[in-house]
């Protein structure tokens, strides 16, 4: 996964867009490791850090390799729109975000009653950072973030959050052994990075810890309400919306930073989806990300607040749209464009349930054409004398219709 940048939160999303669970790495010797742990000491020491906490979390801290080659190998792509809320709002994710929110009701309410972010959104987010606690990562977090600072790509960076994973440590909210978590050091079920968690994390439960990592979900949920909150969340207003773009609206006007009044782009003729006005919610843009050919969307101030969550504009259309399908909202009413092979979503999972009847398992038919789905396709292609790409197309299509 790559991680998409965000002030305080590390959000591992862009490829999986849930929390990575790579199997808890075994650490080797390295005496180059070892000679920048005990350095590192006394700036941890002079940081504030207990010498217990040094000898029982530092001291027992190992080299991972398999974290230096994650962060050496991110893959460097973006997602379009498209595939990205087909992974984000997906018919599985959102029938268990619905039974979440039936699950856990009473504490979404005394969240939302004490913060003001409606529970779906926090569901939303919960969703995408762990799918909704399964994924929460099983990496020591100390090691990890160890082993990045010493590595020495982002030193500084990774120094930093080691340090307020110890100064966590020193104030009781977890132990070493259960301070587990993402390659990159990020934790729980919405994937705080240690500096985050000392700036926001909230003890909602009242047991005295701030307990982000377990099995109950109250602390890590009402943490991430808690961040919204002082990143500036304006209760009863939208994140955004789908809306309708007249064929008299100059696309130019569009885009994140070109905002106006909703009245403004009302009298433009801009509609929500169904037709009805726009509401008054303050500043506002519109984005069509797609082109007037795709879907397009009215972008709120809380759609800004999210982007502080992660500054990934895929990252806040698929929480908010998460969200809505979360209250019960519809599908996006228009469609996206077919893409440049000519294959529209319905083509693209039509090719995958087709590959997979042959024999060709594509682990799913999402219409997201990943590294399974390019494979099945090789496979497919070499069996049958065909040249090799491992890319989709209609003929593909056709011909797997007639197999």
């Amino acid at each position: 996964m790559t991680i998409a940048r965000r002030p305080l939160l590390m959000g591992l999303v862009a490829s999986a867009v849930s929390a990575c669970n790579m199997g808890a790495p075994r650490p080797v010797a390295n005496p180059g490791f070892e000679a920048w742990r005990r350095s590192f000491r006394p700036r941890a020491a002079a940081a504030g850090i207990t010498p217990a906490t040094l000898d029982r979390a530092l001291g027992r801290a190992g080299y991972l390799p398999q974290v230096i080659e994650k962060d050496r190998n991110q893959t460097e792509f973006t997602r379009s729109l498209e595939d990205y809320l087909a992974i984000a709002a997906s018919d599985d994710r959102v029938a268990t975000g619905r039974a979440m929110l039936a699950r856990h009701a009473r504490r979404f309410s005394g969240i939302e009653a004490r913060y003001g972010v409606a529970a779906p959104v926090v569901a939303a987010i919960w969703g995408l950072e762990s799918r909704y606690g399964a994924r929460r990562g099983d990496i020591p977090v100390v090691s990890a973030l160890a082993t990045l600072a010493y590595d020495g790509r982002r030193g500084r960076f990774f120094e930093g959050q080691l340090i307020a994973a110890l100064k966590i440590l020193d104030r009781g909210d977890i132990t070493p052994a259960r301070m587990t978590g993402s390659w990159a050091g990020a934790m729980g079920h919405t994937q705080f990075i240690p500096t985050s968690y000392l700036a926001y994390a909230v003890d909602f439960d009242g047991d005295g810890r701030r307990d982000i990592w377990s099995d109950d979900p109250t602390d890590a949920l009402a943490s991430t309400a808690a961040y919204l909150q002082r990143s500036g969340w304006q209760p009863g207003q939208p994140w955004g919306m789908e809306v309708r773009l007249p064929d008299t609206l100059d696309l130019a006007r569009t885009g994140r930073k070109r905002r106006q009044d909703a009245a403004d782009w009302s009298a433009l003729g801009v509609t929500r989806a169904d037709g009805r006005p726009l509401p008054r919610a303050g500043a506002t843009a519109i984005l069509a990300p797609a082109g007037r050919e795709g879907p397009a969307f009215a972008l709120f101030g809380n759609f800004e607040v999210i982007l502080r969550y992660n500054n990934a504009v895929n990252y806040g259309i698929g929480i908010g749209h998460l969200s809505d399908r979360l209250a019960g909202g519809p599908p996006l009413s228009k469609a996206f464009p077919p893409d440049a092979a000519g294959m529209t979503l319905d083509d693209r999972k039509a090719l995958q349930r087709r590959l997979t009847a042959a024999g060709y398992d594509t682990e799913g038919a999402d219409g997201v054409i990943g590294p399974k789905t390019e494979e099945a396709i090789r496979r497919y292609q070499a069996r049958n004398g065909l040249t090799v790409t491992g890319r989709p197309s209609r003929a593909l299509l056709t011909r797997l219709g007639r197999t």
